[in-house]
């Protein structure tokens, strides 16, 4: 029950009616006293907020307009590790190189220019081009696939060794290296800056195609003069290999080291070879340099390379391990696609499509 403001309780003095008025009007007028100073707060703090630039006084003290730290401009680490039933695949980036748009062959410049352009590539100057490596550790070995340049063509390239120890590894724990074939941006990078060998406990695989190529003295003096330090350079990589008995090579049906089957791709090379990784029925196929542009070659594998000593045989292999690869929907890893070149492919109405791997953590159901 609510007293009417003149009523007594308990014989208590009646309290006048303008008591309570003047009771009730005490808070309105803290209220509005709050208010206004909460707006004079605001207008100083306008004001202030105005004056400060001008009078050069930082507002929150000092350190508020501190600069912030100098941009780091430099890339994380290249490798990415990919989980392939009980077995690790680290993808090592060894750098880039730029590929000028006129070493693709069999199709009008126009057209290729159309393609790079669909994928948003810059090739004024030449596309940038990925060169990669990858390392794969069974729980047995610890195998490396491709050696990276090294110093053979630049400053852009030859970061494979730093790269693996940045993945956790040492190169010195590496004991067998298996090259897709040999060219300088994938045999280099078996010799250190100065000379000595980088992985001084690995057996170093290569095709017997493509030893009896680069390594032949004859073949390199017939061979037009602009390529004659190509096998200067394969003949220098594998030297101190042979020396200590560690360089051998392998036929077309050979089986080297178990979950490892080798895949002939002849044409960019004599003895152009990929390697098939298989842990618990999980695929990944190493395939070298099956493809040199994803933006042109996916969607037209009959474009060929300047570089392919047999274009024709080059382009058969691409096509027939495209198909292969959609078929059994083999993982892949690929030298010059963007790092870390791993993915798949599917099908498409005109050619084919790269779908790159996702980045995520390692997840042995996958």
């Amino acid at each position: 029950m609510v007293l009417p403001p003149s009523a007594t309780r308990h014989g208590s003095t009646p309290r006048p009616q303008h008591l309570f008025l003047a009771r009730a009007a005490a808070p309105a007028r803290s209220q509005r006293g709050t208010l206004a100073r909460a707006a004079a707060s605001i207008a100083l703090g306008v004001a202030l907020f105005a004056v400060a630039p001008l009078s050069g006084v930082p507002l929150g003290g000092a350190s508020a307009l501190a600069a912030p730290p100098a941009q780091i401009k430099t890339q994380v680490p290249g490798y990415y590790r990919l989980g392939l039933g009980s077995f690790e695949v680290i993808a090592l980036y060894d750098g880039f190189v730029d590929l000028h748009v006129g070493l693709l062959k069999g199709m009008g410049v126009e057209q290729i220019q159309s393609l790079l352009a669909r994928m948003f590539l810059e090739h004024t100057d030449g596309v940038q081009t990925a060169v990669n490596a990858y390392l794969v550790h069974t729980g047995e070995r610890l195998i490396l696939v491709d050696a990276g340049s090294a110093a053979c063509f630049g400053p852009t390239l030859g970061q494979v060794v730093a790269n693996i120890r940045a993945a956790g590894y040492a190169p010195e724990a590496v004991d067998t290296v298996l090259l897709t074939h040999l060219h300088p941006d994938h045999v280099c990078g078996l010799l250190s800056a100065d000379g000595s060998v980088a992985f001084p406990n690995a057996t170093v695989w290569a095709a017997q195609e493509d030893v009896d190529y680069w390594l032949s003295e004859a073949v390199a003096e017939a061979a037009p003069e602009g390529n004659r330090p190509f096998f200067t350079m394969a003949r220098q990589a594998v030297e101190p290999y042979q020396a200590a008995g560690r360089f051998r090579s392998f036929g077309r049906n050979d089986a080297l080291l178990p979950g490892v089957t080798v895949i002939p791709t002849p044409g960019h090379t004599p003895g152009h070879t990929s390697y098939l990784f298989d842990s618990g029925g999980q695929k990944l196929l190493v395939w070298g340099d099956v493809v040199h542009s994803h933006s042109v070659q996916f969607r037209h594998p009959e474009v060929a390379l300047e570089f392919d000593t047999d274009q024709d045989a080059a382009i058969t292999a691409r096509r027939a391990v495209f198909a292969r690869a959609v078929e059994e929907g083999w993982r892949i890893a690929g030298a010059h696609l963007p790092f870390p070149g791993l993915g798949r492919m599917r099908a498409e109405a005109e050619g084919f499509a790269w779908v790159p791997v996702e980045f995520g953590p390692i997840r042995d159901s996958r």
